[in-house]
């Protein structure tokens, strides 16, 4: 018994301690830009040396991707109630889209970092190891989503859900692979215009035009059943 007191005191103590970094790390974000966060300037938020830091994260990178994760929590959130009423796989795929496009173009330099940056670590052991610490993130969340949710690769989480519109015969499976490069086309397409404002789309703007052109992609397959 006093081992499992000390095991899970010491899970306790790695959650505060690197929760105050990404919190920092994360406060940099807010109020300068992920270009403008420093280890020294992590450690000084913090409250902790740049040693420490160095204790529970391989290199800035890592601290960084774990800060863009906790952007996410909203998206996760409101995922949760989103896609409850969904009556099909089809009509979840949309609403999942939708609930990401929103939160996505509201920041979208965090989420071209999250999904299309290249990092020194490997993103998808970054986010297991993240979610491993913080389950509570994904709490209530549909298990058959956990494929998507848990893989930071943009590509094959939206295969994953279109593998669901494929076994419920909305789609066909010949064109599954193309069909999913050009939903992937049109939302980085959208984003980076959002992001150089060649376009003064709002978020809500954004994600309707991105929306509609998903869903007419879907139904030139549809109609080809």
């Amino acid at each position: 018994m006093k081992k499992l007191i000390n095991s899970n005191n010491k899970i306790l103590q790695k959650r505060r301690i690197m929760s105050y970094f990404i919190e920092a790390a994360s406060q940099i974000i807010d109020e300068e830009g992920i270009e403008d966060v420093t280890t020294r300037k992590v450690a000084e938020i913090a409250g902790y040396n740049i040693a420490t830091m160095y204790n529970y994260f391989e290199n800035l990178d890592h601290l960084i991707f774990f800060a863009l994760l906790k952007y996410l929590k909203v998206y996760l959130f409101q995922l949760r109630d989103y896609t409850k009423d969904a009556e099909d796989s089809l009509e979840r795929y949309y609403l999942i889209w939708e609930i990401f496009c929103l939160n996505s173009f509201q920041n979208p330099l965090i989420y071209d970092n999250l999904f299309f940056k290249q990092f020194t670590n490997p993103p998808d052991q970054i986010m297991q190891k993240y979610y491993e610490i913080f389950p509570e993130e994904l709490e209530d969340i549909d298990e058959e989503l956990n494929p998507m949710l848990l893989n930071p690769n943009l590509n094959q989480r939206n295969l994953a859900l279109l593998k669901n519109c494929v076994n419920d015969g909305f789609i066909r499976e010949e064109v599954l692979d193309e069909l999913n490069e050009m939903t992937l086309l049109i939302y980085q397409s959208m984003l980076q215009r959002v992001i150089s404002k060649q376009v003064e789309y709002t978020p809500e703007e954004a994600t309707s035009r991105t929306l509609k052109y998903l869903k007419y992609c879907i139904k030139v397959h549809r109609d080809c059943l």
